[in-house]
């Protein structure tokens, strides 16, 4: 069984993941990572060429593939969502954890951040922020097993609080 964690850029899901996969030896992957590194270019550069569809395509693609595996940890881009058939192809071997935020933490976490192009125009960045994350909140509440608000926790606690998770779903 598998660990997937879902959620808006800046609630934890790549710091958290990496912790997890440590506590329990398996193995995390990024899924934007894997992403950047089939297509052979970053994200920016895939948006700017193909747009928000190819994009997705090429996540399509990649939780297929990790669908296949066992004892992952899998770090998905907080659009994985966007495609229900995504959530219901890495959903099928894991437990699926939402790691929630406020918009003023996910701001103040990720404001400096040029890893991903604008998912809006003409709003401000907290604008964008509150209102994408408006839209998708269905569908992490949808797609999880699981939530954990990440604002006041640290690294370790969330950490903690999934591996109890796995523990208490797999019977480990």
């Amino acid at each position: 069984m598998n660990i997937v964690l879902i959620g808006y850029r800046g609630t934890g899901k790549s710091a958290v993941g990496a912790e997890v996969a440590r506590r329990l030896a398996m193995n995390c992957v990024s899924m934007d990572a894997r992403i950047v590194e089939k297509a052979g270019m970053s994200i920016p550069q895939i948006v700017e060429r193909y747009g928000w569809p190819g994009f997705r395509d090429r996540e399509t693609e990649v939780a297929r593939e990790l669908s296949g595996r066992d004892r992952l940890v899998v770090d998905t881009g907080g659009g994985v969502i966007e495609r229900p058939e995504n959530m219901a192809t890495l959903g099928a071997n894991a437990c699926v954890v939402w790691l929630k935020a406020s918009v003023d933490v996910i701001v103040s976490r990720i404001s400096g951040g040029s890893e991903r192009p604008a998912l809006t125009s003409g709003k401000s960045f907290t604008d964008e922020v509150a209102e994408v994350l408006t839209q998708r909140k269905p569908k992490y509440r949808a797609a999880a097993h699981h939530e954990i608000d990440t604002d006041h926790l640290s690294i370790d606690q969330i950490a903690h609080r999934i591996v109890d998770i796995y523990r208490a779903v797999c019977g480990q």
